[in-house]
Order: C-alpha cells, then sequence, then structure tokens
C-alpha cells in the first residue's frame, strides 16, 4: 500500500473505507462468515465518493457524515486476460482506502449483484483487529489499526 498522493484518479477502479462511529470502529460479516472491509468496485463513470457513499449504503445501510479521508492506495496489476468489467482500468488499476464517519440509516441494501451482508456491528478497535486475526486476515487488522490511528491523530496520512 501506498500513502502518497493517488495521482491519476481514472486509474481508480475500488474504494474502501474504515468507518467510524465515534471511537468505534464499524464492521461487517458475510453470509460465509468472513468479516469483511466496506467498499467496492465503481460503476461505470462513477466518482470514487460517489461510489463509496453507494457501497455504504449497500453494504452498511449507513450514510458518510465526515470527510472521506485517504490515507492510501493499492497500486494493483491484475493477471487476468480481460478487466473485471470492460470500463475498468486494466491491467493496472487503483483501490482507494480511507476513514471517515459514518451514521447507520437502515438495513444494508444487499444488492443482488454483491455480496451479502449479515451483520453490521460497531465495535472496539481491539475487537476489530481479534475477529480479523481469527479469521486469517491480517492485511485487514493492520488496515483497521492504520485508519483507525490516522483518524485518532486528526489526519490522512498522505
Amino acid at each position: 500500500m501506498r500513502a502518497d498522493d493517488p495521482g491519476d484518479l481514472s486509474l481508480v477502479s475500488n474504494v474502501s473505507i474504515v468507518p467510524h462511529i465515534g471511537d468505534r470502529v464499524v464492521m461487517i460479516r458475510l453470509d460465509n462468515g468472513r468479516w469483511e472491509l466496506p467498499g467496492g468496485t465503481l460503476e461505470e463513470g462513477e466518482p470514487h465518493r460517489d461510489g463509496l457513499r453507494r457501497e455504504l449504503l449497500e453494504e452498511l445501510g449507513a450514510e458518510l457524515v465526515s470527510d472521506f479521508q485517504v490515507f492510501g492506495y493499492f497500486d494493483c496489476r491484475s493477471s487476468a486476460p480481460a478487466p473485471y468489467r470492460p470500463y475498468i482500468p486494466h491491467p493496472r488499476f487503483r483501490r482507494l482506502v480511507g476513514h471517515g464517519e459514518v451514521e447507520l440509516v437502515g438495513m444494508p441494501l444487499n444488492p443482488p449483484d454483491g455480496e451479502r451482508v449479515v451483520l453490521v456491528e460497531p465495535v472496539p478497535i481491539d475487537e476489530a483487529v481479534r475477529r480479523f486475526l481469527d479469521g486469517d486476515r491480517q492485511e485487514l487488522a493492520e488496515l483497521y489499526r492504520l485508519g483507525h490511528a490516522l483518524r485518532r491523530l486528526g489526519g490522512s496520512g498522505a
């Protein structure tokens, strides 16, 4: 993961967030039992902030009530012969990662073409880290730790 300016936003195909409600982080659990990082693939022509707002409603039933503070990005290269969707940059693309304050306003929308979220739960950061580590998701535990620490410091890390 890189923590500098994401540069060319035309390479961004995905956006993810470490969501907060006060001092707690929000976790989502899928129907397969796995804890996951909220976010996903942008729709064609969709700016990343609009995509994030859509993903929050779909996966958390939440609205963003603060700025989305980008603190890094993954510079990715696909080995697939074609892009996941025809409008996605290929083979090189970027996944933006940030943190922000959310408000739960309803149930996850769970659209038919997305993951099925069965639980949305605000928890202390130590509990989130434990759950990710118990599920062998060390990368998500570290991402949540970083997003939470940067939020407490009041910065983006960029």
